[in-house]
Protein backbone atom coordinates (compact mmCIF):
# COMPACT_ATOMS: atom_id res chain seq x y z
CA UNK A 1 0.00 0.00 0.00
CA UNK A 2 1.53 3.55 -0.80
CA UNK A 3 0.37 6.99 -0.22
CA UNK A 4 1.79 9.59 -2.65
CA UNK A 5 1.52 13.24 -2.23
CA UNK A 6 -1.38 12.83 0.25
CA UNK A 7 -2.74 15.31 2.02
CA UNK A 8 -5.71 15.84 4.54
CA UNK A 9 -7.46 18.74 5.87
CA UNK A 10 -10.50 19.78 8.13
CA UNK A 11 -12.09 22.42 6.70
CA UNK A 12 -9.10 24.69 6.20
CA UNK A 13 -7.05 23.53 8.76
CA UNK A 14 -4.16 21.27 6.96
CA UNK A 15 -3.73 17.97 9.13
CA UNK A 16 -1.31 16.05 6.84
CA UNK A 17 0.69 18.06 3.97
CA UNK A 18 2.12 15.72 1.08
CA UNK A 19 2.97 12.46 2.43
CA UNK A 20 4.62 10.16 0.04
CA UNK A 21 5.11 6.58 1.74
CA UNK A 22 4.80 3.04 1.27
CA UNK A 23 3.75 0.32 3.66
CA UNK A 24 5.92 -2.45 2.82
CA UNK A 25 4.44 -5.96 2.30
CA UNK A 26 3.64 -8.14 5.24
CA UNK A 27 6.12 -5.80 7.41
CA UNK A 28 5.17 -3.59 10.28
CA UNK A 29 5.08 0.25 10.12
CA UNK A 30 5.16 1.95 13.06
CA UNK A 31 3.66 5.72 12.96
CA UNK A 32 4.78 7.72 15.64
CA UNK A 33 5.38 11.69 16.63
CA UNK A 34 3.57 13.88 19.36
CA UNK A 35 0.06 14.13 19.72
CA UNK A 36 -2.02 16.43 16.85
CA UNK A 37 1.07 15.79 14.52
CA UNK A 38 -1.55 13.83 11.80
CA UNK A 39 -0.50 10.18 12.07
CA UNK A 40 -4.03 9.17 13.51
CA UNK A 41 -5.22 10.98 9.99
CA UNK A 42 -3.13 9.60 8.22
CA UNK A 43 -3.41 6.22 9.10
CA UNK A 44 -7.58 7.06 8.61
CA UNK A 45 -6.83 8.37 5.20
CA UNK A 46 -5.62 4.69 4.08
CA UNK A 47 -8.84 3.37 4.54
CA UNK A 48 -10.98 6.57 3.90
CA UNK A 49 -12.32 6.52 7.48
CA UNK A 50 -12.10 10.40 6.87
CA UNK A 51 -15.10 10.39 4.62
CA UNK A 52 -17.08 10.11 7.83
CA UNK A 53 -15.79 13.35 9.34
CA UNK A 54 -17.67 16.41 8.07
CA UNK A 55 -15.84 19.04 6.59
CA UNK A 56 -12.67 16.22 6.17
CA UNK A 57 -11.01 16.48 2.49
CA UNK A 58 -8.27 14.68 0.82
CA UNK A 59 -6.07 14.93 -2.10
CA UNK A 60 -3.04 13.21 -3.65
CA UNK A 61 -3.17 9.26 -4.23
CA UNK A 62 -3.86 6.26 -1.87
CA UNK A 63 -3.11 3.08 -3.40
CA UNK A 64 -4.01 -0.64 -2.72
CA UNK A 65 -2.17 -3.09 -5.01
CA UNK A 66 -1.22 -0.68 -7.74
CA UNK A 67 -5.14 0.47 -7.40
CA UNK A 68 -6.14 4.20 -5.93
CA UNK A 69 -9.04 4.44 -3.41
CA UNK A 70 -9.53 8.02 -3.76
CA UNK A 71 -11.41 8.40 -7.28
CA UNK A 72 -14.08 6.38 -5.72
CA UNK A 73 -14.05 3.61 -8.48
CA UNK A 74 -12.99 1.08 -5.18
CA UNK A 75 -16.13 0.77 -2.96
CA UNK A 76 -15.73 2.47 0.45
CA UNK A 77 -17.09 -0.90 1.94
CA UNK A 78 -15.06 -3.14 -0.06
CA UNK A 79 -11.92 -0.89 0.64
CA UNK A 80 -12.56 -1.50 4.22
CA UNK A 81 -13.22 -5.14 3.93
CA UNK A 82 -9.68 -4.97 2.35
CA UNK A 83 -7.96 -2.84 4.44
CA UNK A 84 -9.54 -3.87 8.11
CA UNK A 85 -8.34 -1.43 11.04
CA UNK A 86 -8.32 -1.95 14.70
CA UNK A 87 -9.21 1.23 17.23
CA UNK A 88 -7.37 2.88 20.11
CA UNK A 89 -10.76 2.11 22.39
CA UNK A 90 -11.57 -1.43 21.89
CA UNK A 91 -15.22 -1.34 20.55
CA UNK A 92 -17.08 -5.11 20.63
CA UNK A 93 -20.43 -5.13 19.77
CA UNK A 94 -23.63 -5.95 22.61
CA UNK A 95 -23.23 -9.34 21.05
CA UNK A 96 -22.17 -12.98 21.58
CA UNK A 97 -18.29 -13.27 21.07
CA UNK A 98 -19.09 -15.78 18.14
CA UNK A 99 -21.59 -12.87 16.26
CA UNK A 100 -18.99 -10.20 16.99
CA UNK A 101 -16.09 -12.24 14.24
CA UNK A 102 -19.06 -13.06 12.22
CA UNK A 103 -20.71 -9.43 11.65
CA UNK A 104 -18.52 -8.49 9.09
CA UNK A 105 -18.98 -12.11 7.25
CA UNK A 106 -23.07 -11.69 7.66
CA UNK A 107 -23.25 -8.36 6.27
CA UNK A 108 -20.99 -10.01 3.25
CA UNK A 109 -23.95 -12.23 2.34
CA UNK A 110 -22.50 -15.09 4.39
CA UNK A 111 -25.33 -16.82 6.55
CA UNK A 112 -24.34 -20.75 6.29
CA UNK A 113 -23.84 -22.16 9.79
CA UNK A 114 -20.33 -24.36 9.14
CA UNK A 115 -18.51 -22.16 7.06
CA UNK A 116 -19.32 -19.36 9.80
CA UNK A 117 -18.34 -21.37 12.37
CA UNK A 118 -15.13 -22.40 10.36
CA UNK A 119 -14.21 -18.68 9.60
CA UNK A 120 -15.36 -17.34 13.29
CA UNK A 121 -12.66 -19.98 14.53
CA UNK A 122 -9.99 -19.63 11.93
CA UNK A 123 -10.20 -15.52 13.11
CA UNK A 124 -10.16 -16.31 16.88
CA UNK A 125 -7.48 -18.30 16.73
CA UNK A 126 -5.52 -16.01 14.05
CA UNK A 127 -6.16 -13.23 16.73
CA UNK A 128 -4.46 -15.53 19.52
CA UNK A 129 -7.92 -15.96 21.63
CA UNK A 130 -9.58 -19.29 20.48
CA UNK A 131 -8.25 -20.73 23.79
CA UNK A 132 -9.95 -18.46 26.02
CA UNK A 133 -12.80 -18.33 24.64
CA UNK A 134 -13.88 -21.83 22.47
CA UNK A 135 -16.18 -22.71 25.50
CA UNK A 136 -18.08 -19.13 25.45
CA UNK A 137 -18.74 -18.16 22.26
CA UNK A 138 -22.71 -18.01 22.83
CA UNK A 139 -21.41 -15.53 25.80
CA UNK A 140 -21.37 -11.22 25.93
CA UNK A 141 -18.21 -9.99 24.18
CA UNK A 142 -19.03 -7.09 27.03
CA UNK A 143 -17.83 -9.56 29.20
CA UNK A 144 -14.39 -10.03 28.38
CA UNK A 145 -11.26 -8.23 29.88
CA UNK A 146 -9.87 -5.26 27.96
CA UNK A 147 -7.15 -6.98 26.43
CA UNK A 148 -9.28 -9.91 25.20
CA UNK A 149 -12.09 -6.93 24.07
CA UNK A 150 -8.98 -5.66 21.67
CA UNK A 151 -8.10 -9.60 20.54
CA UNK A 152 -11.82 -9.87 19.19
CA UNK A 153 -11.81 -6.54 17.49
CA UNK A 154 -8.68 -7.78 15.71
CA UNK A 155 -10.42 -11.47 15.32
CA UNK A 156 -13.33 -9.51 13.48
CA UNK A 157 -11.19 -7.59 11.59
CA UNK A 158 -9.41 -10.85 10.17
CA UNK A 159 -12.59 -12.59 9.72
CA UNK A 160 -13.22 -10.69 6.27
CA UNK A 161 -9.97 -11.59 5.20
CA UNK A 162 -8.14 -8.42 4.83
CA UNK A 163 -4.96 -7.35 2.77
CA UNK A 164 -3.14 -4.73 4.92
CA UNK A 165 -4.41 -4.13 8.86
CA UNK A 166 -4.34 -0.33 10.63
CA UNK A 167 -3.99 -0.62 13.95
CA UNK A 168 -4.56 3.07 16.21
CA UNK A 169 -2.49 3.22 19.40
CA UNK A 170 -3.99 -0.60 19.82
CA UNK A 171 -2.52 -1.39 23.34
CA UNK A 172 -2.81 2.14 24.94
CA UNK A 173 -5.81 1.61 27.28
CA UNK A 174 -4.13 -1.76 28.01
CA UNK A 175 -1.70 -3.23 31.11
CA UNK A 176 1.72 -4.58 30.48
CA UNK A 177 0.31 -8.23 30.21
CA UNK A 178 -2.36 -7.61 27.64
CA UNK A 179 0.02 -5.37 25.65
CA UNK A 180 2.34 -7.76 25.86
CA UNK A 181 -0.02 -9.85 23.82
CA UNK A 182 -1.03 -7.65 21.62
CA UNK A 183 2.76 -6.98 20.66
CA UNK A 184 3.55 -10.90 20.17
CA UNK A 185 0.35 -10.88 18.08
CA UNK A 186 1.40 -8.16 16.04
CA UNK A 187 4.55 -10.49 15.51
CA UNK A 188 2.77 -13.41 14.42
CA UNK A 189 0.32 -11.54 12.21
CA UNK A 190 2.60 -9.31 9.88
CA UNK A 191 3.85 -13.20 8.39
CA UNK A 192 0.34 -12.71 6.88
CA UNK A 193 -0.62 -8.95 6.40
CA UNK A 194 0.72 -5.68 5.77
CA UNK A 195 0.28 -3.59 9.37
CA UNK A 196 0.55 -0.06 10.19
CA UNK A 197 0.15 0.71 13.49
CA UNK A 198 0.02 4.66 15.16
CA UNK A 199 1.91 4.45 19.34
CA UNK A 200 2.94 6.81 21.65
CA UNK A 201 5.36 4.65 22.75
CA UNK A 202 8.59 4.51 21.66
CA UNK A 203 9.54 1.17 23.25
CA UNK A 204 6.82 -0.47 21.66
CA UNK A 205 7.17 0.94 18.10
CA UNK A 206 11.41 -0.36 18.56
CA UNK A 207 10.03 -3.62 19.42
CA UNK A 208 6.84 -4.62 16.59
CA UNK A 209 8.14 -2.62 13.72
CA UNK A 210 10.52 -2.96 10.95
CA UNK A 211 10.18 0.80 9.35
CA UNK A 212 9.32 3.68 11.09
CA UNK A 213 8.02 7.27 9.96
CA UNK A 214 8.35 10.10 12.36
CA UNK A 215 4.89 12.71 11.57
CA UNK A 216 6.06 16.45 12.84
CA UNK A 217 3.02 19.32 12.50
CA UNK A 218 1.77 16.80 9.28
CA UNK A 219 4.81 16.78 8.17
CA UNK A 220 6.38 12.99 7.40
CA UNK A 221 9.86 14.33 9.02
CA UNK A 222 11.55 11.24 8.18
CA UNK A 223 11.39 7.42 7.18
CA UNK A 224 13.51 4.82 7.89
CA UNK A 225 14.49 1.41 9.42
CA UNK A 226 13.26 1.24 12.63
CA UNK A 227 16.70 0.45 13.78
CA UNK A 228 18.28 3.35 11.90
CA UNK A 229 15.35 5.40 13.09
CA UNK A 230 16.03 5.17 16.29
CA UNK A 231 20.17 4.59 16.28
CA UNK A 232 21.16 7.14 13.53
CA UNK A 233 18.36 9.45 12.91
CA UNK A 234 19.40 12.02 9.53
CA UNK A 235 17.15 14.54 10.81
CA UNK A 236 17.53 16.43 14.24
CA UNK A 237 13.77 16.62 14.60
CA UNK A 238 13.71 12.69 14.74
CA UNK A 239 16.72 12.60 17.31
CA UNK A 240 14.87 15.14 19.11
CA UNK A 241 11.79 13.01 19.44
CA UNK A 242 13.35 9.55 19.92
CA UNK A 243 15.32 10.82 22.50
CA UNK A 244 12.72 12.37 24.40
CA UNK A 245 13.90 16.29 24.43
CA UNK A 246 10.35 16.96 23.24
CA UNK A 247 7.10 15.10 23.03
Amino acid sequence: MEARKLQVAYGEKIAVKDVDLVLPEKQVTALIGPSGCGKSTFLRALNRMNDLIPGASMKGEVLLDGESVVDGRLDAVELRRRVGMVFQKSNPFPKSIFENVAYGLRVAGLNDRTLLLERVIRSLQGAALWEEVKDRLQENALGLSGGQQQRLCIARALAVQPEVLLMDEPASALDPLATAKIEDLIHELKARYTIAIVTHNMQQAARVSDTTAFFYMGELVEVGSTEQIFTNPREPRTEDYVTGKFG
